[in-house]
């Protein structure tokens, strides 16, 4: 069914990194959460007038919110897929963001309400009726929100699309707020027990904190995040595939969307060439970096000593014993410093993002031990800095 309906309604479907094809993706995506969530909202709510349950009715209350969660996507996507103008060089995608912020807000409101309507029902509850078409009826509406999580979590995985993966995880949650009324009829039919308001009560502080999920992974793209361990690798190995580019480091890759990025990055190229030549390297890459991963990526040109065997030999002397001492620290514009009696070592050493603040100079002093221990007259001159990548 997915399958058909992408190829029904986005044209060009595998074009994923198309700012259009996207947008396309988000609005069916949007229909199709309209349209079920409506019709799961009609029938519950006839389902719980039918037979007096107050946590039927707030898991149609429930499907309704994500009608409207729905409706802002939309509209959000529509809004987010807008070219780039004089006044937003940069386009839209982020409105994508803050639509998905406004109905994590709405899912907490409605979460709020139905939290105060159930705790009322604990302390005067009504009277149930089990009916075997209720439960069938919402047990069929477990089946279309399996669905739709599966259906948000492939768009998502497709378009890379956070939005949509939180979709899917609420949809998630709403087969577990369901699932939990049939129990309540169930139970009551069984032995005549009346665990509705409490019930209510455990659904509505479900839909309060996938409200709260949401709103957390919305904000992250928002304040930013660090470049994802696949992300890194995908743009170190496209830069250092071309001819003329010995290394790279010191990435950052700014977020204006879902598929819409701008990256820095330092590119290491060799002394002993011209540098119109490497210059000339380097904007081919820029150039080709936009057409090929959709980014607009400004390179930093660092010459590095390709000739100097004594240089050579200090940095993989030093290199070594940074690995040796913390395996996963890395080090970069490495240059000597000679003098009569000692040889200055100055680089920039990179540590993870969450490297405790207390224990950098600890570091600097082990690294610079560890390389005096394998050669006396070095002195290492450390700058350290950090790693804007996700862990692994």
């Amino acid at each position: 069914m997915t399958d058909f309906l992408v190829k029904r309604f986005v044209k060009d479907y595998e074009n994923v990194g198309d700012a259009q094809v996207r947008t396309s993706y988000g609005v069916l995506a949007s229909c199709v959460g309209i349209g079920c969530n409506v019709f799961l909202f009609v029938l519950k709510l006839l389902v719980g007038l039918a037979v007096h349950s107050v946590s039927v009715m707030s898991d149609a209350f429930n499907n309704l919110s994500d009608a409207a969660s729905s409706i802002i996507s939309f509209i959000g996507v529509r809004m987010a897929g807008q070219p780039a103008d004089a006044k937003h060089p940069f386009g839209h995608g982020r409105i994508e963001y803050i639509a998905a912020l406004i109905v994590s807000f709405l899912v907490i409101e409605v979460g709020w309400t139905l939290f105060k309507s159930s705790f009322d029902k604990v302390l005067h509850p009504n009277e149930l009726s089990f009916r075997l078409l209720s439960v069938a009826i919402l047990t069929a509406s477990v089946s279309v929100k399996l669905w739709m999580a599966y259906f948000n979590r492939k768009l998502g995985q497709r378009i890379d699309s956070s939005v949509m993966r939180a979709t899917a995880a609420d949809s998630l949650g709403d087969v577990l707020t369901t699932t939990a009324t049939i129990l309540t009829l169930a139970v009551y039919g069984i032995w005549g027990v009346n665990i509705d308001g409490l019930v209510g009560v455990a659904v509505s502080v479900i839909i309060m904190v996938a409200g709260v999920q949401i709103a957390r992974d919305t904000l992250s793209p928002l304040l930013g995040e660090p470049i994802r361990p696949e992300v890194y690798q995908q743009i170190t190995q496209f830069v250092e595939s071309y001819e003329g580019i010995i290394g790279s480091h010191d990435l950052i890759v700014h977020n204006y969307g879902p598929a819409k990025s701008m990256a820095s990055i330092h590119a290491e190229v060799p002394n002993n060439v011209e540098i119109e030549k490497s210059h000339e390297v380097i904007d081919q890459i820029e150039r080709e970096a936009a057409e090929r991963l959709g980014i607009l990526l400004v390179i930093h040109m660092d010459p590095v000593a390709v000739n100097d065997e004594k240089l050579i030999h200090y940095r993989s002397l030093t290199e070594e014993a940074a690995q040796e001492l913390a395996p996963g620290i890395s080090l970069h514009d490495f240059r000597l410093v000679r003098g009569e009696r000692q040889i200055n070592l100055i680089f920039d050493l990179v540590v993870p993002y969450d490297f405790p603040a207390a224990e950098e100079e600890e570091l600097k002093w082990q690294l610079n031990r560890a390389v005096q221990e394998k050669d006396a007259v070095c002195c290492c001159v450390i700058t350290l800095e950090r790693s804007f990548c996700a862990a692994e």
